[in-house]
């Protein structure tokens, strides 16, 4: 086994975009907001922590919601395949607390991402970002102790990471950004995307 290591987005690849399923499960439709529309994380972030706290909405009830959430199609399978040949981690903007029930679905993979602070009364205060540009970041650091990553993603955040490594894929990206990268390999299903992925790490 060569030293690789396969960096994966989440929301997009594995499981729905927590958000929008969260607002659908919920029945907020305000909280279908995203990026696209706020390109100010912070500002975004906190609009949506006001909107939870409005609704009296708090960790718990958050997380039993996200429960009812369901990883993509195929998903689980794909990535137990994947743990078969190589080391693999997921690295996302989400938060630890919105993740758990997700990661539960998928088997427990790693996972890299952001962490919610929360008051002793289950209120969301807050929230911390564990790095700047947390997945190129993430990557820099594994190549610093040795590793070759392999990424896939979804979105304008994958990019970097994506183009960072030793090889990199769009995985049911959009059509622009399809068209802005026409370098980068883009697959829709996972049955490709696994031939891509073992194909990059040389089984």
């Amino acid at each position: 086994m060569g030293m690789h290591i396969v960096c994966l987005d989440l929301e997009g690849v594995l499981v729905p975009e927590i958000w929008i399923a969260f607002a659908k499960e919920s029945g907020i439709p305000e909280l279908t907001r995203t990026t696209r529309d706020e390109p100010d994380y912070d500002k975004l972030m906190n609009w949506r922590l006001g909107i939870l706290r409005e609704h009296g909405l708090g960790l718990k009830q958050i997380q039993e919601t996200i429960a009812k959430i369901d990883p993509l199609p195929g998903a689980k399978a794909f990535l137990d395949e994947l743990k078969r040949m190589t080391q693999v981690i997921i690295i996302s903007d989400t938060f630890t607390q919105f993740a758990g029930p997700l990661m539960e679905k998928l088997g427990w993979p790693t996972i890299f991402c952001n962490s919610l602070e929360v008051a002793p009364d289950g209120e969301i205060t807050g929230y911390k970002m564990r790095v700047r540009d947390s997945k190129l970041t993430t990557v820099k650091a594994l190549q610093s102790i040795g590793y070759e990553t392999i990424a896939a993603g979804d979105s304008h955040n994958d990019l970097a990471m994506i183009q960072a490594g030793k090889a990199g894929f769009l995985f049911r990206s959009t059509e622009q950004i399809k068209k802005d990268y026409p370098e980068i390999p883009a697959y829709e299903t996972y049955e490709e995307l696994l031939g891509a992925l073992k194909e990059a790490i040389g089984q």
